[in-house]
């Protein structure tokens, strides 16, 4: 009875999902000079700063000396104390605060995520649409957005546990809402980069991991710790080649 469950309902709706996922490769409307020759210490707000990703984020930026805005709903969960860093309240659904949060910075690295993974959501799609809304209004020149392998063209890297078991059973939504999330961003006008992990875990960093336009497996599942995720954001912040792209980062 499982087996005839698997075979004649699961794979069939994991491959439908699937295709409904696909989308060709973001690709930059204009190919206009981009570097912006603004040095290494930037004033960056980052979204989503509370998450995973985010606080390697937000660690991380410190670090190499940035000034910092985290954006975030609860700013309690920010745990880290830096002069250079700035906590502000707001919600990626509220322009108000966003646009407030938006003015004086260099460029926005994105790692919105959210917990609703059993119905339908547009936290993703509609908190980016305002974001793109607010870097255009403020000048705000580049954007840097974690998204995921297993979206766009790059549908079925992941592995086969994740294409047909995992994102059909518990991500459908929210991988449909990134779908939404990165044609918005391709659409913009700004400098952007897509920044596509496999499967995220909290080990230690390596340092060294897999970038580049074809990274994933098709068979089995490869994956990478959040803070070398946030290693390659932040140096996408101030590197040229992969800007107007979708890029796939793993071990």
């Amino acid at each position: 009875m499982l087996l005839k469950l698997i075979l004649f309902v699961l794979i069939p709706y994991a491959i439908l999902l699937s295709i409904l996922l696909v989308r060709k490769a973001p690709q930059r409307k204009t190919t206009k000079p981009i570097s912006r020759g603004w040095g290494n210490r930037l004033r960056i707000l980052i979204i989503g700063a509370t998450g995973g990703t985010g606080r390697e984020l937000v660690r991380q930026a410190l670090e190499q000396g940035h000034q910092v805005t985290a954006f975030v709903r609860k700013p309690k969960k920010i745990k880290i104390e830096h002069p250079n860093l700035r906590v502000m309240k707001g919600n990626v659904l509220d322009y108000a605060s966003l646009e407030e949060a938006m003015r004086g910075q260099s460029a926005v690295l994105c790692a919105l995520g959210h917990k609703r993974f059993f119905y339908p959501s547009r936290v993703l799609s509609k908190g980016t649409a305002n974001l793109l809304r607010a870097m255009k209004m403020c000048n705000v020149p580049r954007l840097v957005c974690e998204s995921s392998l297993g979206i766009g063209n790059s549908v079925g890297r992941l592995g086969l546990l994740y294409t047909f078991f995992v994102v059909p059973l518990i991500l459908p939504f929210i991988f449909y809402d990134k779908v939404r999330q990165e044609k918005f961003i391709e659409e913009s006008e700004t400098d952007w980069v897509i920044v596509r992990p496999a499967v995220l875990t909290n080990a230690p960093a390596r340092g060294k991991y897999r970038h580049g336009r074809n990274v994933g497996n098709y068979l089995w599942t490869n994956r990478i710790a959040r803070a070398d995720v946030a290693d390659f954001m932040l140096k996408q912040l101030t590197d040229d080649d992969y800007i107007g792209s979708a890029v796939g980062v793993a071990w």
